[in-house]
């Protein structure tokens, strides 16, 4: 067939175009990869790998290493916690990337596996280490359940770590001292002095595990034979102890109305009663207002509410091992109220009424504690005068506030004695005339006939006034300078001396229902403060008249400001953990060496 000139150029352009293609794949290849090439030799390029392998922590994470080598290669991990994915090898250097995706270790052991990365000829293999999981595991408890006393609780555990520990109540601390290599620790656990038993946790925690632990603590036992009493003034001062008063919560009232938190104070815990017990306090005193919580004559009806939150405080306290003193207390405030001594003195009328009242509520409310042991005492009322403080018409009315007085106990005393139950043994508090000592022995004042023969004679004493709750005065005693000219050492001691012969040395005991000092803001006006409480304090246990400090809650310091406990936590307020702690001391220390004239020559200079 012979071409024509047309189809000779036509195949020489086909020609053309197809050595044109063929040189242009001559050594083409994928763009990120070369042909094998045998010169290369497998091996892992990264040093730290090849040091130390890979090491990681025991949480989930991703990593990589690479690999040089002429061929193409694959990897597989001799374990399944780790997933092994191969990238491409590079046109360049011949590198290939091996990621690994490593799982979390949830075991308590470190573990080990190996990557191996492979081609036709050639192996290489890549150590992964992975740190252990958290462990945690309690092996033993002792010492469970825990006597009231308090004592010891011991747990033995196992981990990886030392664990942190948290404790669910105040009353467990851990003892430092011991070796936490052990993964023993020794807790300490506090007295319970409630009758009821308590329970809290120990949490213990290492990194996200958690092993708990129960603690269990018996109830403080409460003797029946316990209580306030014994055979001597003595045993019955040593029985009440030190006091507290929960001053301004149920005697608070506005308007003529009582409330617990009328004052500023918020409402009392069951805490507060076992951290008074824990500081060495032994009774509280809970004064208690009644206005606009009684009902009309003839039956004098107390609202059930008012009485059941009484219940439950003098509750608190017993729980806590405490002895209780509850009375009436606002409702005569400078014969402002129902209890108007003034004008009982002149209006026979008005006093049959006033009779009459304090027989119906002191009848209902020892009805309502009837069954409650000789824990609880009760006070006829409160700091009883006609507006002058003692200095007053009962100085001049020729001794008929005096006479009404002495009515009223005697009224108080036949009704809770008819009241049945333990209150036909319970002790009864009597207040003088205001409460005041030097009234006390004024022939004018009679103590009340009782046929159980346990009466206490119920003082309050300030002295000095201007220095303990007016703070006029910084400083107070034999080595102070801004002192008050009266109600120095000598004064308190011829004031006690003197209750003690005309009372105690008779058989009647005697009790200070309210004492105390307020706080100060300057150091050394509170070491005065501190030493005033001391020594007043050791005085009372020379002669035998147990105190008990007015604490109305205030925090500040100055006129009036006397608190000591925080009423929901129980926590000292200030420096009342000194406070207390001198009190305590000065009252209930039988060390012979600890004496009146010991804690004179320590006072301030």
């Amino acid at each position: 067939m012979q071409l024509t000139m047309k189809h000779l150029m036509l195949s020489l352009w086909a020609i053309i175009l197809g050595l044109i293609a063929t040189a242009g794949c001559v050594g083409c290849s994928d763009s990120k990869t070369d042909s094998p090439d045998p010169g290369i030799p497998l091996s892992v390029v990264d040093k730290r790998v090849v040091e130390n392998g890979i090491v990681c922590q025991k949480e989930a994470t991703s990593t990589y290493f690479n690999v040089v080598s002429g061929h193409d290669v694959t990897a597989v991990s001799s374990a399944e916690w780790i997933t092994v994915s191969v990238g491409e090898r590079t046109k360049v250097n011949s590198v290939t990337r091996i990621s690994l995706d490593i799982a979390a270790n949830t075991g308590t052991d470190t573990r080990v596996a190996t990557v191996t990365v492979s081609t036709p000829t050639e192996k290489v293999s890549v150590t992964v280490s992975q740190g252990e999981a958290a462990g945690l595991v309690v092996s033993k408890v002792e010492g469970v359940p825990v006597s009231a006393e308090g004592g010891k609780v011991t747990v033995t555990l196992a981990s990886t770590e030392a664990p942190k520990v948290a404790a669910s109540a105040a009353w467990i601390q851990a003892d430092e001292s011991r070796a936490m290599t052990e993964r023993t620790m020794t807790f300490t656990v506090a007295a319970n002095h409630s009758t009821s038993p308590r329970e809290a946790e120990l949490t213990f925690t290492v990194d996200n595990l958690t092993e708990k632990v129960a603690v269990m603590q018996n109830g403080a036992e409460v003797s029946e034979t316990g209580g306030i009493g014994g055979n001597t003034p003595e045993e019955i001062a040593l029985s009440m102890g030190m006091g507290w008063n929960l001053g301004n919560q149920m005697d608070a009232y506005n308007n003529n109305v009582a409330s617990e938190t009328a004052w500023g104070n918020p409402k009392a815990t069951p805490e507060l009663f076992v951290k008074l017990r824990e500081a060495g306090i032994s009774t509280v005193r809970i004064p208690v207002t009644w206005l606009g919580k009684v009902g009309a004559a003839p039956d004098y009806k107390i609202e059930a509410a008012w009485l059941d939150r009484v219940a439950e405080l003098v509750g608190y306290a017993h729980a806590a091992g405490l002895n209780v003193i509850i009375n009436i207390h606002h409702d005569g405030a400078d014969s402002a109220h129902w209890l108007n001594i003034k004008r009982a003195a002149t209006d026979e009328t008005f006093n049959a009424a006033v009779v009459a009242q304090l027989t119906a509520m002191w009848q209902q409310i020892a009805r309502r504690f009837s069954t409650e042991g000789s824990y609880l005492m009760f006070e006829a009322f409160n700091e009883i005068h006609d507006g002058g403080w003692g200095w007053g018409d009962n100085r001049k009315d020729g001794g008929k506030q005096y006479l009404t007085l002495n009515g009223w106990n005697q009224a108080v005393v036949d009704a809770i004695r008819s009241a049945g139950g333990e209150n036909a043994t319970r002790w009864i508090g009597v207040p003088a005339y205001c409460t005041n000592a030097d009234l006390s022995f004024d022939s004018h004042f009679k103590m009340p006939a009782d046929p159980a023969g346990r009466l206490m004679l119920a003082l309050h004493n300030y002295d000095p006034y201007d220095y303990t709750l007016e703070a006029k005065f910084s400083e107070w005693g034999h080595t102070g300078k801004d002192v008050a000219s009266y109600g120095t050492e000598k004064d308190i001691e011829q004031t006690f001396s003197k209750i003690k012969t005309s009372w105690i040395d008779k058989g009647v005991p005697v009790y200070f229902g309210e004492m105390g000092c307020v706080h100060r803001s300057a150091s050394r006006a509170e070491a005065f403060r501190l030493y005033y409480l001391e020594y007043f304090c050791k005085a009372c246990r020379q002669y035998l008249i147990p105190p008990v400090y007015w604490d109305n809650g205030s925090t500040g310091a100055g006129r009036e400001c006397s608190g000591l406990f925080n009423r929901t936590t129980g926590d000292f307020v200030n420096n009342a953990a000194d406070v207390v702690a001198v009190m305590v001391k000065g009252f209930t220390s039988s060390d012979p060496s600890y004496t009146l004239s010991s804690v004179y020559a320590s006072a301030p200079l």
